[in-house]
């Protein structure tokens, strides 16, 4: 907890630092006071709206998720199924020296699991009844080395620390460039006080311009998680599950099985499936699972 609190508020310094430091290097202090703005109050405004919503979102992942998928969390064992993925889940926790996470099944045809929660101590692994029917034991341990990885990486905090820095960029550069456009709109008129309409239509159009582009980075970060996933995976479930998770879920998906049902896109970023290529490939939060294999083939053997 000390250093997700620590690691919050140099994050937050960080984004303070740089914005005051590209407002002065380009001079736009004193033109921003002359139009009305007082940045540094801005600057607050953006950081709370930026960090509010995404922190938010973390502090109620687990619950979001069970309701979203409907997921039956396993307080005790019924199955010999069952009590395989538990001992799996407790196993592989232990080897990757986190606290036990819950434990879920939910029902669809789709091939997937996801981890999801505010904290390494505080997550939820679950799976699919679809990858427990379709894909064998050992391949389910890789996968489930996958989502205990990213609990252990502390994925789900960095990735909303990552969405609360761009969306404090987007906020308040959005509004930067609403008063400029609307600056343009105005010249001549030198009687208007305040903005006008010209405001809100650039503060609109630069929202959706700079949201596009801050959901390229934070995909792009995404993807590069779900390699170190992988790798994490091969070092505490074996190279081999891993690998053969991949295969498995390549082979399904070349075989037109449901991998992803769609629902709740806000968890996408915790799923093992990937996406197709082209230009949404720059959108995607996991890369293509061939590119997965061979960066898991190119890792040397375990000790």
């Amino acid at each position: 907890m000390i250093k997700r609190i620590l690691l919050l508020t140099v994050t937050n310094v960080a984004v303070l630092v740089l914005l005051t430091a590209v407002i002065s290097v380009l001079h736009l202090d004193r033109w921003l006071t002359a139009a009305g703005i007082n940045y540094p109050l801005l600057l607050v405004f953006s950081l709370v709206v930026g960090f509010t919503g995404s922190f938010l979102s973390l502090a109620i992942s687990k619950w979001m998720a069970k309701m979203a998928y409907n997921i039956q969390v396993i307080d005790s064992p019924q199955t010999e199924g069952e009590e395989w993925l538990v001992n799996t889940v407790r196993s592989l926790a232990a080897r990757a020296r986190i606290a036990m996470p819950e434990v879920g099944i939910y029902e669809s045809p789709e091939v997937n699991a996801f981890a999801t929660g505010p904290s390494r101590s505080n997550a939820l692994v679950a799976v699919s009844s679809g990858l427990l029917s379709q894909i064998n034991r050992r391949q389910i341990e890789g996968v489930l080395g996958h989502e205990i990885t990213h609990i252990s990486n502390g994925d789900m905090v960095t990735m909303t620390l990552l969405q609360g820095v761009v969306n404090t960029f987007v906020v308040f550069l959005s509004r930067i460039i609403g008063v400029l456009f609307d600056s343009f709109l105005s010249r001549g008129d030198e009687e208007r006080r305040g903005v006008g309409m010209g405001f809100y239509v650039g503060m609109f159009l630069s929202e959706i311009a700079l949201g596009l582009l801050a959901s390229f980075i934070v995909a792009w970060y995404s993807r590069q998680r779900e390699f170190r996933a992988d790798a994490g995976s091969a070092r505490i479930a074996g190279k081999d599950a891993m690998l053969s998770a991949l295969r498995g879920l390549q082979s399904l998906t070349e075989g037109g099985s449901v991998i992803d049902d769609g629902r709740s896109a806000s968890l996408s970023a915790f799923k093992i499936h990937g996406k197709p290529g082209g230009f949404l490939s720059l959108l995607a939060s996991h890369p293509p699972l061939e590119e997965r294999i061979a960066a898991l083939e190119r890792l040397p053997e375990a000790a």
